[in-house]
């Protein structure tokens, strides 16, 4: 199984891991009847980050030190993420250092698990492809400049060669309003109106120019 496939593993069990967890906890707190409560041991509540501490530093130390073989090295991906999920999903309680997890605060946590799964998905769909999209896209927005200046210099030539400076300077500026104005008449006695105006033509001009 190479990198891309546990790095998979690691973003399924992570999401999994926050998705069951955050769905327990509604459920405790709805007091559904047949759900597990929390865990408390001589009176102290366990948060459920407790128990994602102590999964991260034993698969951690596992595929970090000990680095077994597959199929343990699997299994210690999937630990590792089953515990970031866990842990990041009370991230406001130990940012906070107070139970904040129904509160404004607790928002934090979920924004998080945002950050963290969405670093996980870029991994897993590899960040290469990422920079290769951002590279195409980067090409094409150069592109479509290019083009639309392109437009509006010649529209601008247009303008000029109808006598409308104004629309001629602004349409380099503006390809838009260039473009607009270069669609419409020119003066009757501009270059442009002279090479292709019929008599009909340049009469409406002057009266568009009056």
């Amino acid at each position: 199984m190479d990198g891309r496939e546990l790095e998979f593993l690691f973003l399924v069990s992570f999401l999994a891991s926050f998705g069951f967890i955050r769905t327990s906890a509604h459920m405790i707190r709805a007091e559904v009847s047949w759900w597990p409560g929390n865990v408390s041991v001589g009176g102290t509540h366990i948060h459920h980050l407790v128990w994602g501490i102590c999964l991260l530093l034993i698969f951690g130390y596992a595929a970090g030190v000990i680095r077994p073989d597959a199929p343990w090295s699997h299994i210690a991906v999937i630990g590792f993420g089953i515990g970031a999920g866990l842990t990041l999903d009370e991230f406001a309680l130990w940012l906070n250092l107070r139970d904040v997890y129904w509160e404004k605060e607790g928002r934090r946590s979920i924004d998080a698990v945002i950050v963290v799964g969405a670093l996980a998905a870029l991994a897993v769909t590899g960040f290469r492809e990422w920079i290769d999209a951002a590279e195409e896209v980067e090409d094409g927005v150069f592109a479509a400049v290019g083009a639309v200046g392109a437009l509006g210099f010649l529209a601008g030539l247009l303008n000029a060669a109808k006598e409308k400076f104004g629309m001629a300077a602004i349409g380099l500026l503006v390809p838009l309003v260039g473009v607009i104005g270069a669609l419409r008449l020119g003066r009757p006695t501009s270059l442009w109106a002279r090479a292709f105006y019929s008599e009909a033509k340049r009469e409406e001009a002057r009266s568009r120019f009056a």
